[in-house]
């Protein structure tokens, strides 16, 4: 499609998402807080602006349009992935899971590599949980330890939590960054997965190479007992190898919720009464986001109805002249959401449909754009003093945000591999024609 096929458009169809920006950062400058403003309510409020627009159309016809795109097929279904990833999650954790996982992996760490293994340990966690939030809680004040007991500064440590976090929230089957990414360029979680690992993988063992010269020479040894059930951590084991075997999400995540759940009902950890409610508590800690998606299903698709795709298209088909060009372009839109949010998984649903108009312009292969809306979404995610990463890790050690920004090796280290691997091209994989 050339420049004069594309409809004019109007950059004022984009104020919805505009008024939802200033809200959300706006309050967080004025309260110091950038949380304060909840974000179901920030897009309620963009939602209902959205539907003022236009005043030439009857009310009814833009209800219409909204319901008809917030109630798409891949929104509905991203919502209820979301919903059970947050079931399966909950029960893992109430069972033991991630406490028998961190525990393993402090049992094996090396007294003179303890900051490289709090990374590994961190990306092991992400990948399985699928959250970086729930990983950072949980290694956050063990890095403390470890830096109390060494010469390693805090926020180093706190760094390498976030860094580890950010691997598994990037490649995670159950995250929610994956879970969008995916629905959005309507491709397939291994594929991405496949796609990911091999660009972010590099920066990964840079990353433990960096932290290893750092760390050279401090060594402590980790007090008490570490103890861990195996049989703990095979609910996330299980849902990374049905889901790379091509397994259905649905049936992966409902697969791990009720083999957890046994696995707790047997030792005890639950009776079928604390099962069933664990599960409707893991439901219910995603319902904000199951809700703000749907939601912004129904403004993307109003701000589409009013030209506002239309004239970010033109926009872009002016500056982009090659496919590099294309995936650059998709890389600073879901940059930029993320800077704007402060939420990558936010920042995905949000540029994912024009995302997947640009690929499907410049013949980019769906696995390449998830792998990209994920990736530099992440990157953001990851050094943004402001992002909930970030503030999570500072203030569980009690240090300012900025300074563990310094430390925040793998992050920048994954939006370069990113870099490089749009530059020469994308691997390939037996039986796929992966474009370069």
């Amino acid at each position: 499609m050339s420049n004069e096929q594309l409809k004019k458009g109007s950059l004022l169809a984009f104020l919805p998402l505009i008024v939802f920006v200033v809200l959300f950062i706006g309050s967080g400058i004025v309260t110091k807080d950038f949380y304060n403003m909840p974000l179901n309510v920030a897009m309620l409020i963009a939602a209902a602006v959205a539907l003022m627009m236009n005043r030439r159309e009857a009310f009814s016809k833009k209800v219409d349009v909204f319901m008809k795109h917030a109630g798409h097929p891949n929104i509905i279904l991203m919502a209820v992935i979301f919903l059970l990833a947050g079931a399966f999650a909950g029960v893992a954790k109430g069972m033991g899971a991630v406490e028998s996982t961190v525990n393993l992996g402090l049992s094996l760490l090396p007294a003179n590599l303890l900051i490289v293994g709090l990374f590994v340990i961190g990306c092991f966690i992400s990948i399985s949980m699928g959250t970086s939030m729930g990983t950072i809680v949980a290694l956050a004040p063990i890095g403390v330890g470890i830096a109390a007991q060494t010469d390693v500064p805090v926020a180093l440590a706190m760094a390498t939590v976030i860094g580890g976090a950010m691997f598994g929230d990037n490649l995670s089957m159950i995250s929610d960054t994956t879970i969008a990414a995916v629905r959005t360029q309507q491709t397939k979680m291994k594929d991405k997965f496949k796609v990911n690992f091999f660009i972010v993988l590099p920066g990964a063992i840079v990353t433990m190479i960096l932290l290893a010269l750092l760390t050279h020479g401090n060594s402590a040894e980790l007090t008490g007992e570490y103890p861990f059930e195996f049989i703990k951590i095979l609910p996330y084991l299980a849902v990374l190898v049905a889901a790379l075997l091509g397994a259905h999400v649905l049936v992966v995540l409902v697969g791990g919720t009720i083999l957890a759940g046994v696995i707790g009902l047997l030792d005890g950890s639950y009776e079928l009464g604390s099962f069933l409610q664990t599960v409707s508590e893991g439901i219910m800690s995603m319902e904000d986001l199951a809700i703000v998606s749907i939601l912004i299903g129904g403004i993307v698709g109003i701000i589409q109805h009013n030209g506002g795709i239309d004239y970010l298209l033109r926009v872009i088909s002016r500056k982009i002249k090659s496919k590099k060009g294309a995936e650059f372009g998709i890389a600073g839109l879901v940059s930029a959401a993320d800077i704007a949010t402060a939420n990558n998984t936010i920042a995905i649903i949000i540029t994912g449909p024009v995302a997947k108009r640009i690929a499907d312009e410049y013949g980019i292969d769906p696995r390449k754009s998830a792998s990209l809306l994920d990736t530099f979404s992440s990157v953001w995610q990851g050094v943004l003093p402001y992002g909930v990463q970030v503030l999570a890790a500072a203030g569980l050690a009690a240090i300012s945000p900025l300074s563990i920004i310094v430390y925040s090796f793998y992050p920048v280290l994954m939006g370069i591999c990113c870099v490089i691997a749009i530059l020469i091209g994308y691997p390939r994989f037996k039986g796929t024609k992966m474009d370069q």
